[in-house]
């Protein structure tokens, strides 16, 4: 399958991209399924990269290395540190983690105390953390729901407070899984604008193909936990046979 952008050999980390750092990861589940098979990949400092590929591909696993809720075998770094319990305070600060179900990320009572929840157990002091909040509700056009329930939210306007929830604690790498999922065309719309002006590094997993195209210079394909393509995303899409193979359709 082509490759047309090199994956970093396992024993040879590429410095000049050290945002995220895979080398040779394999993971098993307790049951015994094999969901990783020797992935490597390295994202760069402003890089938007789409994840893309069937269920079961090993994308939601992989993501859940970035910041430690999974341990697997091989090497895998974060702004140059390694993911390992000792680092993993500085880890889950380094990368903003945005479940595809913002229920799973909304728990606080009103939008201000979720987007504060971050900053306050990093033991920031309170004016600081209220900038924070501020300054992450105005990032994804939010800042007058700060009193709001979050639970009163429609399924859009919950995306965007989750998103929130991670911006305020300033991460160096935004990994979201399926943020279009479940949005109505206005919703899905927005938070395209949103996620194209955010100046971050950002990793995100969709079967949402037209997003990927409209967004995305990069994707990398995953089927069988196996990377089986990673290139420029107008080159890939176009390859009809290649797509078809891993169980996905031209945009």
């Amino acid at each position: 399958m082509p490759v047309t952008h090199p994956a970093p050999h396992p024993t040879v980390p590429d410095y000049s991209c050290d945002v995220l750092q895979v080398n040779d990861l394999h993971f098993s589940y307790p049951d015994g399924h094999a969901a990783l098979h020797g992935i490597n990949l390295s994202l760069c400092q402003g890089d938007k990269v789409a994840l893309v590929g069937p269920n079961g591909a090993g994308k939601s696993t992989l993501m859940l290395h970035l910041n430690g809720i999974l341990t697997g075998k091989g090497g895998l770094t974060v702004a140059g540190l390694p993911v390992n319990e000792k680092n993993l305070p500085q880890i889950r600060a380094a990368v903003g983690l945005v479940f595809q179900n913002p229920d799973d990320q909304l728990f606080s009572p009103t939008v201000f105390e979720d987007v504060a929840f971050g900053p306050l157990h990093m033991g920031l002091p309170e004016a600081e953390v209220r900038s924070r909040v501020m300054e992450a509700l105005e990032a994804v056009r939010m800042a007058a729901y700060a009193d709001r329930l979050s639970h009163h939210l429609s399924v859009g306007e919950k995306k965007r407070i989750a998103i929130a929830t991670v911006l305020s604690m300033r991460p160096q790498l935004l990994v979201l899984d399926e943020p279009s999922a479940g949005l109505d065309p206005r919703a899905r719309r927005t938070l395209i604008h949103l996620l194209r002006d955010l100046p971050m590094t950002m990793l995100v997993s969709s079967h949402d193909l037209a997003m990927v195209k409209e967004l995305f210079p990069r994707i990398i394909i995953m089927d069988n936990g196996e990377i089986v393509a990673d290139g420029l995303t107008a080159d890939l899409l176009e390859d009809q046979a290649l797509l078809e193979a891993h169980g996905l359709e031209k945009p």
